[in-house]
This record gives C-alpha cells, structure tokens and sequence, in this order.
C-alpha cells in the first residue's frame, strides 16, 4: 500500500512537471491604466484687492533670462470699411519671421481682427509656437481720454471681452487663453471691476516697443534692446498698416537678445513661474 502511494505521488509530480514544460508561463502584463491626464489649465493671478482683475505686467527678475514678445493684433469695430478699402491690418510677414526664428509669442487678438482674418487666427490659435489672448471684440477703450479710442461704456466691457472670445470659438481658436489686454493699456478700478466675473488676468508690460506708427526700425530695435531685462514682457503689434517696421524689428532683436543670455517664452510661462 504505500508502496502503491509513492508510485501514484511519483506520476502526478512528473506529469505536473511535464505539464509545466508544456505550457511556458506567459508573461503578467500590468492592467491598462484607466486614468487620462487632463491638460493643465493656464496659469492665472489670483484677484486682486477687493476680487478686482488681477493685473500682470512682468514675470520674475530672478528666475532666469527669460522675456516674452507680445503683439497686439488690433482692429477696431469701425474699420471694416477700411479693410475692404485695401487697408491691411494683418501682418503675415511677421508672423512668418517668428515661425522662421522660432519664437514662442503671445498674440492679443481683438474679435473684430479674427472676423476680417479667420484662417490667420485659426492658424495662429492652433500653432503651439503661439498663444492667443484677448485685446476685446472692438478695441475701444475701456477709459476715457485713451490715444483718442472710442469708448466702450461700463455696462458693456464684459459683454466686448466675451464676444471676442465667442468669435474666436466661431473661427476655429480652440483654446484662447484667459489674458487679456485693454486698448490702448487704459484702465482704471471701475474697468477691473467690470471684468472680474470673466476671470481673466489682465496683462501689461514693462517695455514699450515703440513700433506703432513707427518708420524708423532700428530705433525701434534700440529701444526694445535698452529696456529688456529677465522677466519682460515686450509690447509690439501685428498690423501692417500702423506698425510695418515691425518685422524687421524683430528680426533684429531676435538674435541680440538670444546671445545676450535670453530665451524667449509665452506670457502664460512668465505667469507660471
């Protein structure tokens, strides 16, 4: 009897190693992860005092050698009969000298521009080189006494800002960040106060480029190199007809300013840093 039980051990042990050698082990692949990473919204300023429009007008001075070109694309509500005229108020020279250089930018764009030039701001909007930002629907100033602007009344500032964004969703910008420019730079607390429910941060800058209604580029180009420091940010413009000196410009300072140390980034990383 045991004898009969060492036998029948014996044959399940060597028929289950034979088994074994027959069907190799197949390797344990880890489960399918079921989590999807949502894009990261952009970086904002928290508001202000009294939840005012928090106002940013240039990053960290001591985080890096970085500065950021921004360009306002203006048009205001009243000059589409100027457009139809032949007045250009696109500059795709420009932009075209930034893809070449490989210079990351910030575009304020106003709605009324995206209307005359769809297929550049849905160009410009889906380029990761760029961003675009909000400059209103009609580029008439939020205060008075603005560079001579149009004015756009209280009780309609944040329907202008909203309709811009409506029309850049219309075009095809899939993702127009949370910035925006006043016309013209003027504002005031009541200006702040009527954009808060948007939830935008407002954007400044801290050098003056000089190039609308310029003639003179390299004048231009001195002024921007004299005032750039770590953190700037660059205010120049994307419309031929007012600022055509600026291509050249920035193909000057491009290179100046990249062999001084600098890197060129997006307000939305001046922002975050």
């Amino acid at each position: 009897m045991i004898i009969l039980v060492r036998r029948i051990t014996a044959a399940c042990a060597l028929g289950a190693a034979l088994a074994a050698c027959a069907a190799p082990a197949q390797p344990v692949r880890p489960a399918p992860s079921a989590t999807i990473t949502a894009p990261s919204a952009p970086p904002t300023l928290a508001p202000g005092p009294g939840g005012l429009t928090p106002v940013f007008k240039n990053g960290s001075r001591t985080h890096g050698r970085t500065v950021a070109l921004t360009f306002d694309a203006d048009m205001t509500a009243d000059q589409g009969a100027r457009a139809a005229a032949g007045e250009h108020f696109d500059n795709p020279g420009l932009i075209a000298a930034l893809r070449a250089l490989k210079v990351p930018a910030t575009v304020f764009m106003t709605g009324r521009w995206a209307e005359q030039y769809p297929e550049q701001a849905r160009s410009l909007g889906r380029d990761p080189l760029f961003e675009v930002a909000n400059h209103s629907y009609s580029h008439y100033a939020f205060t008075d006494d603005c560079y001579g602007l149009p004015t756009v009344s209280g009780d309609r500032m944040r329907a202008d800002v909203e309709r811009a964004y409506a029309v850049f969703r219309r075009v095809g910008v899939p993702d127009a960040r949370p910035y925006f420019r006043f016309p013209g730079g003027c504002y005031d607390r009541r200006a702040l106060k009527a954009l808060t429910p948007v939830g935008v941060t407002a954007v400044q800058w801290d050098v003056v480029s000089g190039d609308a209604f310029a003639t003179d580029a390299e004048a231009v180009t001195r002024q921007v190199l004299e005032g750039v420091r770590p953190g700037s940010v660059v205010v120049m413009h994307c419309t031929r007809s007012a600022a055509p000196t600026t291509e050249r410009v920035v193909r000057a300072v491009v290179p100046e300013l990249r062999e001084r140390g600098f890197r060129f980034v997006k307000v939305s990383e001046l922002i975050g840093s």
